[in-house]
């Protein structure tokens, strides 16, 4: 299977297009198993869909073999993220249930975070107590790129609470992404909790 960071590389969430181009280049190469490739799949497919290509995003994801379990939950993440960025995070939610207990079970702590952080985003009402369960599962996680996951949890948080009138909280949020992003976090990381504290 693939490490994150290896995804992390292809991945500019900035621009998808240029993503997609990517791991369209990286299915083309030779060196990657079946299982990979699978994986690489579902983040062509989340790569399509951040452009809005939903159908397409969906025909490519009904086309992984999701028999291999860390496959499975990537697909069941990204039908979930799909469906949340066409307007339906109702029926995102319980993809995205499903794929923080198989990422749990398997012992994918980057792929349970992830997917309770969407949670926070599909289910908004409940986005605090996802959001609390989502740090409460990095900050038992030893692997440094699952942990950064706090960082931006906390920012999420922060902007969660400052949205609701909750400006005091926030503030402690987003206090708490600038100290976790100074010890772990990248530099766009660093920079978005410095530019939250301002904006609070």
């Amino acid at each position: 299977m693939l490490d994150q960071q290896t995804l992390d590389r292809l991945w500019n969430f900035d621009e998808p297009a240029l993503s997609e181009a990517r791991f369209r280049e990286a299915l083309a190469e030779p060196g990657y198993d079946a299982d990979e490739r699978a994986e690489l799949t579902t983040q062509l497919g989340r790569a399509i869909g951040l452009q809005g290509r939903f159908e397409e995003a969906d025909a490519l994801l009904d086309a992984v073999d999701g028999d291999e379990p860390t496959v499975a939950v990537r697909v069941l993440l990204e039908r979930g993220r799909v469906l949340n960025t066409s307007g339906h995070p109702e029926m995102a939610v319980p993809l995205f249930e499903q794929a923080a207990e198989l990422a749990d079970h398997l012992g994918e702590e980057f792929l349970a975070v992830d997917a309770l952080h969407m949670l926070a985003i599909a289910d908004s009402a409940h986005a605090v107590t996802w959001t609390r369960s989502a740090l409460e599962y990095a900050s038992t996680v030893h692997d440094e790129r699952t942990k950064r996951w706090i960082v931006s949890l906390h920012n999420n948080l922060g902007w969660t609470l400052h949205d609701a009138g909750r400006c005091t909280e926030a503030m402690v949020e987003f206090q708490l992404a600038e100290q976790w992003a100074g010890r772990i976090g990248t530099p766009r990381q660093q920079e978005l909790a410095r530019e939250a504290i301002k904006a609070c």
